[in-house]
Order: structure tokens, then sequence, then C-alpha cells
């Protein structure tokens, strides 16, 4: 397995070399050459098999032999050892024939840890075998940057640079980056948006000469092997549930777009997925690309489902190039547009394709409480307000009845107890092993939204090449 940019002008690349890269040279995102298919008897034997074994199997294909498939199995049950459910991503049901499904049972209690805990692993593995040091540099709108310091602190061989938007994500969230000690770990609050901090990443990677020198990867859904593992959740979900005999319904929350990928993925694999729903809230470009077939940069509106708070959605680029037949200078042009002029615009015919697999709608923010309050006073059931959306979102677009429809529940709801405890009275706890997390000291460096700042940052505290200050 060999793996192309979505713009057609970096080096093709083996597995390894994809994980530690991260983003493409081009400003491309790294996709397989060819999709692996699994047969409906190859789903169907996944029953019964542990998390990390259906893991092992759904993820050999793509490691084609630049990672080896022992290695990646002891890595899986590694990762999966520290979650707090031995299911590691249960179900509970939640209605009539709705589910949630609780991918917050890792250490952060986000579904970032799900990819994140196996990502840090590889990394170590690789970089240990080759001898190198890397430099990981993320942008977070509040989950995935907790989830890669935790995979990635304290280890000798990675320096990690996290970026926040300061005052825009939840205090817990924070609290879960900045009251890491470890010397590996570098917390940035930009004074700006998510769409800020991921602008300066991608600036930063595109200085090539500095991101070959620092050794720069990254832990947001731009790394292949970030979106890979979280392909498998949905396969164990849909057998969990009777697949391959009865198709399975996804409600996706959805941000940078990396966790609905990933359903496609499995999809296009040969999960039996029957449908699944992009549920946005009020930052909605990816419902009104997937509807209009216009991506266009608007404000960033706060809401109480921040982690979704973007108007750039990455991985949407990965989709775009299955969409145009893989034509990568269509692509890359498009980009270009979008880079420029903060819209493109993709032929609706282009996209009818995409019905046949996508839903989609936006909910707002009172929308969110009204269901959050019912359902806790139905079931006593709590939920955070990104699973919320999902719920809501899945519910509007259900089709079939007798389909299950399973809503992603991305995050513990103590992860945002004001939000949760506004709508139901009731304010979660965190975990035993996060229960001091407001009394732990906090460390964190406060930027501008300038590029020339951050980068001059990162150089200076980054150890690989040579570099700390030098």
């Amino acid at each position: 397995m060999k793996y192309v940019s979505t713009r057609g002008e970096a080096p093709v690349l083996g597995f390894d070399d994809v994980l530690l890269a991260g983003l493409a040279v081009d400003g491309g995102l790294y996709v397989p050459e060819t999709w692996p298919e699994l047969s409906s008897a190859d789903v169907a034997g996944f029953a019964g098999r542990s998390y990390a074994e259906v893991g092992t199997r759904l993820m050999a294909p793509f490691l084609g032999g630049g990672i080896d498939e022992e290695l990646m199995g002891g890595v899986l049950a590694e990762a999966y050892a520290r979650f707090r459910h031995p299911a590691v991503v249960p179900l509970r049901q939640v209605g009539d024939n709705e589910w949630v499904l609780e991918l917050f049972h890792g250490p952060t209690l986000a579904f970032k840890d799900v990819a994140l805990q196996v990502l840090g692993r590889l990394f170590d593995a690789e970089l240990t075998r080759r001898g190198e040091r890397l430099t990981i540099l993320g942008a977070t709108s509040g989950d995935t940057g907790p989830a890669a310091i935790e995979a990635c602190r304290d280890r000798n061989a990675l320096d990690v640079f996290i970026l926040h938007p300061a005052g825009r994500i939840s205090e817990v969230q924070r609290r879960q980056m900045t009251s890491v000690s470890a010397g590996n770990v570098h917390n940035l609050a930009v004074e700006g948006t998510f769409d800020d901090c991921q602008d300066l990443v991608k600036a930063i990677f595109g200085d090539l000469a500095l991101r070959e020198r620092l050794r720069l990867s990254a832990v947001n859904s731009i790394n292949w092997a970030r979106v890979l593992p979280q392909a498998v959740y949905y396969l164990t979900a849909a057998v969990s549930l009777g697949g391959p005999s009865r198709p399975v319904t996804f409600s996706v929350p959805t941000g940078n777009f990396g966790n609905a990928l990933a359903g496609w993925v499995a999809r296009r694999m040969g999960a039996p997925i029957s449908r699944l729903v992009v549920a946005s809230n009020r930052n909605d470009i990816a419902t009104r690309f997937l509807t209009t077939g216009v991506m266009e940069l608007q404000a960033v509106h706060p809401t109480t489902s921040p982690a979704m708070d973007i108007q750039v959605s990455s991985n949407l680029e990965r989709l775009l190039f299955e969409l145009l037949d893989r034509h990568a200078d269509q692509v890359a042009r498009l980009m270009v547009d979008f880079g420029t002029t903060g819209r493109m615009e993709v032929p609706l015919e282009r996209l009818a394709p995409l019905g046949d697999v996508f839903d989609t709608t936006k909910v707002d923010d009172d929308t969110v409480a009204t269901a959050m309050g019912e359902l806790y006073a139905a079931s006593g059931h709590l939920v955070d307000p990104h699973t919320a959306v999902g719920l809501v979102a899945g519910r509007a677009c259900r089709r079939d009845p007798t389909v299950p429809l399973v809503a992603m529940a991305t995050a513990h709801p103590a992860k945002f107890p004001d939000t949760v405890e506004a709508a139901t009275g009731v304010r979660p706890e965190l975990p035993d092993h996060l229960a001091d997390l407001f009394d732990r000291p906090e460390r964190c460096t406060t930027l501008p939204c300038d590029i020339r700042i951050v980068r001059d940052y990162v150089v200076a505290n980054a150890r690989a090449g040579g570099a700390g200050g030098s």
C-alpha cells in the first residue's frame, strides 16, 4: 500500500513515512492509492472479537509493510488497555432503536483518544527504530490537544506544540492541556479562533526548509494515521447491532470532518452503514458544502459545542479528491482558490454521489439544551452538547426507524459541566483520575495571532534538528 497526495505534487509514500510526515509537502492530504475491501464474511467474522483484534485486521491492508502488523496489534492492545470500559467504545441505548456510541472512555474523555493513544505509540516505535526525533505541531478546538498531549507526553523523541484559541475552549479542556508538566509539552494560547490556529500551523508547515529542519509532523486529522483508527469503531458498532445482515445509520457531530470521513472510509471498505448524518452546529461549513457545493468562509460563532466551532473542515479535501475522480490538479486548483478568496464551488452534479451516503443538518444551541434536558428527564442519561448535536441531527434526518440510529458520543459530559448543568440541573463529575484537575498548576504561553511570533517560539523551543534556540 502506498499513499498519494490529494494535490498530486508530493512524493508517493509508505504508511510509515505518511505517519511521520502528516501533511504532504504540496499542502495536500495523503490518501491510499487504492481502497481495501472487506467481504460480508469478513465483517461477520468480527463478531465476538476484541476491539484491538478488529482494529488490527481492519488496519493491516493499509500498512503495506511500513509498520509490522504484529507491532500494530501490540500497539492497539496497549493503547486500549488504558480505556476505562472493557468494550473500549461501548454502545448505550437511549431510545427506540436509538443508541449512542461512547467514544470517551480514554484518558482525556474524548473520542480523539481512540486514535491518538495509537498514534503516540506509533510515533515512539518508528522514531526509536530510526533513531530520530520529531516535532509535533497541532491546533485544537478543544479535544485534540489534550488527547495529543496525553499520548505524546514524556516521550523523549517528541516535542509537542499545541495551539488553542484563547478563551474559546472549556475550562476542563484547557486544564487538561495546561496542567501537564512534561518538559516536552508546550501549550500555546493564541489570541484568535481555532481557524486562526489551524492557519498558523499550516503556514509553518508550508515553510519547507523549516519543516525539514524541525522534522515537523501533525497529530490533527490531516494525518492519515489519525483518521484510520477511527474507522474501526464504525465497524465494531455495526457488527454489534447485527451487521452485516442489517445496516446502521451513524450521526456524527462534525467540525474538521475527520470523524465523518472515517465513517465514509469504513463504509467504502464494506462496513454495513446505511447513512452517515453530518451534524453541524451554527458553524455549518460542512453542511453548506454538502448541500450546495459551495465552501465559503464565514465568521466563527462561539457555541455550546466549541469543538465544532470551525469554518475550515480540512478533511473535506480527501472527500473532494474522490468526488473529482482523483484528479489532483483540479483539487489543487480549488483549494488554492479557497485559500486565496475564502470561497470555492463544486458543480452540484459532482456532489450527486454523496446523496447515496450523507444526510446533513445544523442544530442551534437552544435545541441542543432542550434535547439534553429531555434525554435526562426521560432516562437519567447525561450527554455532552456535541453528542446532543448528533442525536438531534440524527433524528431529524432519520429515514427508516427500523434501521438502528447511532449518535457518536464524542466527549464525556464532565468536559462541559456548565452547559450540561444549565440544560439538566445536574453537574457531571469528573472521573477519579481527573478529580483534582482544578487544583493542578497550569503552564501556558499566550501569543498573538502572528505567524512570525508563533514560528519563532516553536524554533526556540524545539529540540529536533539542533534547534532549541540555536
